[in-house]
């Protein structure tokens, strides 16, 4: 399972919204291997070819084809889960890592989807998974930026001036941390 490290968690209303997002936090020098985002699959409401990964790279044909393929260029790992309760989704970055490392684990976390306990496995608490999820479940994007408080404090300004529905830091429990660490 990955470190735990500070997050910060921004939703966004529609695709194009978190694209800009993105895109300014790549513009503004941000490790980009420490951003995640996470959206519905909307290839269940249209014909669509399909969608495969080449190395690093994921091709998509639907709704929002144009969106998800830029973002996999940008982005580094992506995967299409089924999420009960939610639907399909979409994840990409080092979020993938971390809820296929929950799944593998057995991770489970009361009333939390998949997408839920990844989160929860960074540190983010439980009852701001709820709201994550909800956003998910209204067709909103959800971005994960982690990493040190300095690079999280960073990325949480870049997103401020961004158009996010809402924004909210997740500090590591450091108390936490220290208490395992003395044992």
């Amino acid at each position: 399972m990955p470190e735990k490290m500070d997050a910060v968690v921004a939703v966004y209303a529609n695709h194009s919204q978190a694209e800009e997002a993105v895109k300014e936090l790549q513009r503004s020098g941000y490790d980009m291997k420490k951003l995640s985002i996470v959206g519905k699959d909307y290839h269940t409401d249209e014909h669509v070819v399909g969608y495969y990964n080449t190395g690093d790279r994921m091709k998509y044909w639907g709704k929002f084809g144009a969106f998800w393929g830029g973002i996999w260029g940008l982005l580094f790992g992506a995967a299409a889960f089924a999420i009960p309760g939610i639907g399909p989704v979409l994840v990409a970055g080092p979020l993938v890592a971390w809820i296929i490392g929950a799944l593998e684990g057995a991770v489970v976390v009361g009333g939390v989807s998949a997408i839920g306990a990844g989160l929860y496995g960074i540190g983010v608490p439980k009852d701001s998974i709820v709201k994550y999820e909800l956003a998910l479940k209204s067709d909103k994007f959800v971005i994960v930026a982690h990493g040190t408080a300095d690079e999280v404090a960073k990325a949480k300004d870049i997103l401020r001036a961004t158009r996010a529905v809402e924004i909210a830091l997740h500090p590591v429990q450091h108390a936490e941390l220290t208490a395992a660490g003395s044992r």
